[in-house]
């Protein structure tokens, strides 16, 4: 019989929607659910469930809509949040409904503060890594008010480091020809650890428009070897292939709803205010999200009643950059909030 650390995958249906997922741990545990963000699936998550199935909890980590073995509607409008987020409602009641911890990561991290403000009995405690809560959506007319001016000047750099996510709304084909043309060659080039050196200059992502795309004119990625430190090779083969089923333009959908998710934010009880206790794990040389050297985290400090910030030596890939410190971040913070 396989022990209860070892990861294991299940599937549950809906007459709405498909949700493959990952699980580990005693199923009579305190939950704990684990949402990922772009672009990945439910095994990025492998260290930090493995870890806290061995203390007790029922780990579940979903393949989250348009990704891996979960369902992947054709329609952009299926990628808003309040559709993402009552996928999780219906997997949280077939888990029994126990107030979960939910840790989100990347675009994960939206799914999980929506679920908690609008579902806050389904949360006892909240986990942001990478990308912190956002009470009035994590959305473009949201973030652009955020952006650090003095290094992104207005006239030369009018998103920002959101760039790429502009370039999602006016070449959103482009995007996902570019991305499918090599799909492994996508994947390594994406997961790249964080660059210390890359503190206060420019990002990569401020630069997409200006380059015709992420890959510039070459419409492909760069052949580059996938970094071992970061998937193990056989997760890494795993979400190779599951996007060879999906592509990226499930994936990519996700940013094409900022209307939509306005809307949602705004209807949540109390303004978006979370009572929760709630832990940030911000990524210290993160171009793209980090806290410290621009006003991105400004929402959240206002609108989380009880925060914990704790800041990695990390770009934005924390739970593969810095897997062993998230595990202990996480369980610092449980014991620290007696979760």
């Amino acid at each position: 019989m396989a022990k209860d650390f070892t990861l294991t995958d299940a599937t549950f249906r809906s007459p709405r929607h498909t949700t493959h997922y990952w699980q580990a741990g005693p199923a009579d545990g305190p939950l704990m659910i684990f949402l990922h963000g772009w672009p990945q699936i439910g095994l990025v998550w492998r260290a930090q469930v493995e870890a806290f199935a061995m203390e007790g909890w029922h780990c579940i980590a979903p393949d989250m809509r348009g990704y891996g073995g979960s369902s992947a509607p054709s329609g952009s409008e299926a990628y808003a949040l309040k559709e993402i987020v009552d996928d999780m409602v219906e997997l949280h009641d077939y888990l029994g409904a126990g107030p979960a911890i939910w840790v989100g990561h990347d675009l994960g991290s939206p799914v999980v503060g929506a679920l908690a403000a609008h579902h806050a009995k389904r949360s006892r405690g909240v986990v942001f890594l990478s990308v912190p809560y956002a009470p009035q959506a994590f959305a473009l007319p949201s973030l652009l008010p955020l952006v650090d001016r003095k290094l992104y000047p207005a006239d030369q750099y009018p998103d920002g480091q959101w760039d790429y996510y502009r370039f999602y709304l006016t070449h959103f084909d482009q995007t996902v020809a570019d991305f499918n043309a090599d799909i492994p060659a996508s994947l390594a080039a994406i997961y790249r650890s964080g660059n210390p050196e890359s503190v206060g200059k420019v990002y990569r992502s401020a630069l997409v428009t200006s380059n015709g795309g992420w890959f510039g004119s070459a419409h492909h990625a760069p052949a580059v070897q996938p970094d071992p430190a970061l998937w193990p090779a056989a997760d890494f083969d795993a979400l190779v292939e599951a996007f060879r089923v999906t592509g990226f333009r499930p994936g990519n959908s996700w940013y094409l709803n900022d209307s939509a998710n306005i809307a949602y934010a705004h209807a949540a009880p109390d303004g978006g205010r979370l009572r929760q206790p709630v832990l940030f794990i911000n990524g210290g040389f993160d171009g793209l999200c980090d806290i410290n050297h621009s006003r991105f985290g400004e929402p959240m400090r206002s609108a989380c009643q009880d925060l914990t910030v704790t800041n990695l030596p990390s770009g934005h890939w924390l739970p593969l950059e810095r897997k062993a410190e998230v595990i202990q971040a996480v369980r610092s913070w449980l014991k620290m909030k007696a979760l």
